[in-house]
C-alpha cells in the first residue's frame, strides 16, 4: 500500500480547466458519504469552496454550486479513488463526463483517504465495495435530485485500489488467503497478522446495478484468478501501465487483465502507474517528482486528452449521454 505522503501533493495537480456545464453539490454531512456530485447545469461555473472537504493544497473547485440539474433520465457514473486519494482526484474525467451529460458521484473512502488513513489490514480492501454500494443506494434512493437519474444506466470508474473495488462490484471474488505467501517472517503488517490469526473478512458485495465499468491499473495484491473473475458479466474498459509502480505490480495487473472473461476493451499505456493521474503543476513536480516523472517521450497532457475522451466514449456507448 502506498504512503499517504504523495497524496497530499497529488491534490495540487487535480484542478482541471473550468467545467463547461458542471453543477456541483457537496456531500459533507455523513463521513460515509463525504465528497461531491457533479451534473449537467446551465449556470456559469464559479469557485466552490470545499470547507470541511478541503485537503492540503485544495480548498475549492470550479463549478456552479447547487444549480438545478439540466436534463432527465441521465446516466450515472460513480468514482472510486486509489489508496490515500480523495474524491476529486480524477477531476479531469469527472468534468469530461459531466460535460457529456452524465451525473458523477465520488466520495472519500472512509479511513483510506488523504485526510484519514485510519483503516488497517484487510478491512481496507473488503470495505471499499461496501462504501460504493452505499453511495449508489444514496444516489438512487435518497439524493434530492434522484429523479434526474436513469437507474438502468449506472457506470463505475476506479483507479488503483479503486480498480480492485470495481472488479469486486462487477462480480469478481477476491481470495484474501492467496496473499499469505507474501507474509514472510519479517513482514509484521496488519494484513499478515490477520492472515496468521485466520481472521478473514466477509466476502465483499457485488452490485448488479452497475452496467459498465472502467478499471484503471487496478491494485490486485490479493490475487484474482480466471475462476474467481468468471462472475464478471458487464462490459469493461481496462487500462494498465506497462511499468507499474506506486505499489502496483505491472505483471500482476497484466495477468488479471488476461484472466478477465468476455472481451474487455483493453488499453496498455507505455508509462507508470501515476500516468493515470492528471498532469502535474511545476510546484508538484518539484515537490513529488516520483509522482510526476514519466518515461522519456511520454506526454501526460496529450495522453489525458485521449484517455478522458476514450473513457467518456466508452460510457456513452454503454450507458448513453449526449
Amino acid at each position: 500500500m502506498r504512503s499517504t505522503l504523495w497524496a497530499f501533493a497529488i491534490t495540487l495537480c487535480c484542478l482541471g480547466s473550468p467545467a463547461e456545464a458542471a453543477g456541483i453539490q457537496l456531500l459533507d454531512a455523513d463521513p460515509a458519504l463525504s465528497g461531491a456530485i457533479w451534473y449537467p447545469c446551465a449556470a456559469e461555473p464559479t469557485h466552490v469552496e470545499l470547507g470541511r472537504l478541503s485537503v492540503p493544497t485544495v480548498d475549492r473547485l470550479e463549478g456552479a454550486k447547487d444549480c438545478p440539474v439540466a436534463g432527465a433520465k441521465l446516466p450515472l457514473v460513480i468514482i472510486s479513488h486509489g489508496n490515500s486519494g480523495y474524491f476529486a482526484l480524477h477531476l479531469d474525467i469527472i468534468e469530461a463526463l459531466a460535460n457529456a451529460g452524465f451525473v458523477v458521484a465520488a466520495i472519500n473512502h472512509p479511513g483510506n483517504n488523504t485526510n484519514d488513513m485510519s483503516a488497517r489490514g484487510m478491512s481496507v480492501w473488503a470495505s471499499r465495495p461496501v462504501h460504493m454500494v452505499r453511495l449508489l443506494d444514496f444516489m438512487l434512493q435518497e439524493w434530492k435530485d434522484r429523479d434526474a437519474i436513469d437507474p438502468a444506466k449506472v457506470g463505475f470508474f476506479g483507479f488503483s485500489l479503486g480498480g480492485f473495488t470495481g472488479l469486486v462490484l462487477a462480480g469478481g471474488r477476491p481470495d484474501f488467503r492467496r496473499f499469505a505467501p507474501n507474509c514472510k517472517e519479517e513482514n509484521k503488517s496488519t494484513v499478515c497478522e490477520e492472515l496468521h490469526a485466520g481472521r478473514f473478512p466477509a466476502d465483499p458485495p457485488h452490485d448488479a446495478r452497475i452496467k459498465a465499468a472502467a478499471i484503471v491499473d487496478p491494485a490486485v495484491s490479493f490475487s484474482f484468478t480466471p475462476e474467481n473473475l468468471a462472475g464478471i458479466g458487464i462490459p469493461l474498459q481496462v487500462w494498465r501501465s506497462e511499468l507499474g509502480g506506486g505499489g502496483v505490480n505491472a505483471a500482476g495487473v497484466a495477468y488479471v487483465t488476461r484472466s478477465l472473461p468476455g472481451k474487455p476493451d483493453i488499453h496498455v499505456v507505455s508509462a507508470g502507474h501515476y500516468a493515470f493521474l492528471p498532469p502535474c503543476t511545476p510546484t508538484l513536480a518539484a515537490y513529488r517528482p516520483q509522482v510526476c516523472t514519466d518515461p522519456q517521450g511520454f506526454d501526460r497532457t496529450a495522453f489525458h486528452r485521449e484517455f478522458d475522451a476514450a473513457v467518456v466514449e466508452f460510457f456513452r456507448e454503454q450507458l448513453g449521454g449526449r
